[in-house]
């Protein structure tokens, strides 16, 4: 198992180039946390979890697509808080436009991922709820469910940026890893 003691380090600056590897592991070592939770039958820790390896995800692509964002950024205040706020931070509130933004540059069909990974986010703190009030689940089994479809998703992204990115034996252990829980 790829060790959890990673997600405890500081991460490299968002200029550094080991940041995009960095924010891919701990994606795939969030995931495989969240699995585990599954295993236990933690299924709230598991949607937090679920949604802490998305929005690592969702950084490493930040930066990774971080000039092409820069040219669909629709002011220079939008461009500087794009560096300052978006890249570094990923705040959970503006999750849904920067899903758009990348999608403006060539990852189509992220913001309905978003959305998936904001309702868990959601159940996360509110649990299950009949009435549908706080929680889109109605049932532990139901938010299980969006956990595995999530962490299925966010392996086949992850494998997909192995061209793009500095990839080395610690991604690639961790992607088998999450690969394997998912079966």
């Amino acid at each position: 198992m790829v060790s959890t003691e990673f997600l405890e380090r500081p991460l490299p600056k968002p200029t550094d180039e080991g940041y995009i590897t960095a924010r891919l592991l701990e994606a795939l070592v969030e995931a495989g946390l969240a699995l585990e939770f599954l295993r236990r039958g933690l299924v709230r820790n598991a949607a937090g979890k679920a949604f802490q390896a998305w929005r690592a995800y969702m950084a490493a692509l930040m930066r990774l697509e971080f000039e092409k964002l820069k040219a669909v950024a629709k002011s220079e205040e939008e461009r500087r808080w794009l560096k300052s706020t978006a890249v570094p931070r990923l705040p959970t509130t503006k999750m849904k436009k920067l899903s758009q933004m990348l999608e403006d540059v060539g990852h189509v069909g992220l913001s309905f991922v978003v959305d998936k990974a904001l309702d868990l986010h959601d159940y996360q703190y509110h649990g299950p709820d009949p009435d549908g009030a706080l929680s889109k689940y109605t049932s532990r089994e139901e938010a299980a469910r969006d956990v595995v479809a999530l962490l299925r998703e966010l392996a086949r992204q992850v494998e997909a940026l192995k061209t793009r990115v500095k990839w080395g034996e610690d991604l690639e252990r961790a992607l088998e890893e999450v690969k394997r829980g998912l079966k």
